[in-house]
């Protein structure tokens, strides 16, 4: 018998393609030093909490750039945005319509990349894919980032969950390693060899 009931998923490089060194390529294509700055960092982590609007965001790194049109610096933070392939999205609405577990997603992001989300698959495929999830929680909208213990209490707490009948999916180690600090059963997936839709393959002892 199963000890999960509930499944916590990230959304990048478990759903959604990402290309995670573009950011960092097309800001250098754009000029600006390999080198960030902590002070952008910090801004960008702020907006990824949706602390700040995109508008401040934008507007902090033009008083940084001036030289550097917005258009073009936000064509190069969303460049890490690629594909949604159809055969995770049907896989996501199937275990759905099985309703044998609570689906959440719990993501990072911000809303310049869900705009660009959005773009690339399309709103009809993700409001499908918005519609498989019990919860679904965006960084931006919550307030609180991965790998912040809170962010995970957050969830644990707003939905009445036991840790041990949870497993959470995620691409980052540091983020999967939180959560098992909290009691909750992970999977750090790999998106260069799995694929989500082989969880119950990887996952066959929980489930």
């Amino acid at each position: 018998m199963s000890i999960i009931n509930t499944i916590i998923f990230d959304f990048g490089d478990v759903f959604i393609n990402l290309d995670k060194p573009a950011i960092k390529r097309e800001l250098i294509r754009l000029g600006i030093p390999e080198a960030i700055s902590l002070d952008m960092y910090l801004i960008a982590s702020e907006y990824e909490k949706g602390l700040i609007s995109t508008e401040s965001f934008v507007f902090h790194f033009n008083e940084k750039f001036p030289n550097i049109a917005s258009q073009d610096f936000i064509k190069a933070w969303n460049s890490i945005i690629l594909d949604f392939p159809e055969h995770r999205l049907e896989f996501i609405e199937t275990l759905s319509k099985t309703n044998k577990y609570q689906l959440i997603l719990l993501s990072n992001t911000n809303d310049l990349h869900i705009e660009q989300v959005i773009e690339n698959m399309s709103l009809p495929r993700y409001e499908r894919f918005k519609n498989c999830f019990n919860k679904f929680y965006l960084s931006q909208e919550i307030h609180l980032s991965k790998p912040s213990p809170s962010i995970y209490e957050f969830v644990l707490n707003e939905n009445n969950l036991q840790p041990n009948e949870c497993l959470f999916i995620d691409d980052l180690a540091e983020n999967t390693e939180a959560a098992s600090k909290l009691g909750i059963h992970t999977w750090n997936i790999n998106p260069v060899h799995e694929d989500i839709t082989n969880l119950f393959t990887f996952n066959k002892d929980l489930f």
